[in-house]
């Protein structure tokens, strides 16, 4: 088995996919608009579908927002340095809702960010290794 993608409900398609590009650096790997059923869909990651797990951007025509509830948690991307990421997102216009640094009870730099449709991103530091 393998991981695919997860799917997020958008409401403005063109901004969620600047934001996942621009902001987070993902590419955008393919677009479609399903004409009969008034939605488009796009998907975005860091690699090849074949590959990597990616997200699935879900644009329901003439939807424009979504009651998020509260069982959705967030997802997570592991970054190279968690505080110049978010200094970065930060100069972007991104809303960071969780400064940078360790989890409550242990050693793992975290922060959280939000997408434009108000998804929580976790950004993890990753292990450094030898001399890092």
């Amino acid at each position: 088995m393998q991981l695919l993608h997860t799917m997020l409900r958008v409401g403005n398609l063109e901004r969620s996919i600047a934001f996942y590009t621009e902001i987070l650096g993902m590419k955008l790997l393919r677009k479609h608009d399903n004409i009969k059923y008034n939605y488009t869909l796009a998907f975005v990651g860091y690699g090849d579908e074949s590959e990597h797990a990616v997200i699935e951007l879900t644009y329901n025509w003439g939807t424009e927002a979504y009651d998020l509830g509260n069982a959705f948690g967030h997802i997570a991307i592991g970054v190279n340095d968690l505080y110049s990421t978010c200094d970065t997102f930060r100069d972007k216009g991104g809303k960071i809702t969780r400064e940078p640094g360790p989890v409550l009870g242990g050693q793992t730099e975290i922060a959280f960010i939000e997408d434009p449709d108000g998804y929580k991103i976790e950004l993890i530091q990753l292990k450094k290794h030898g001399g890092d």
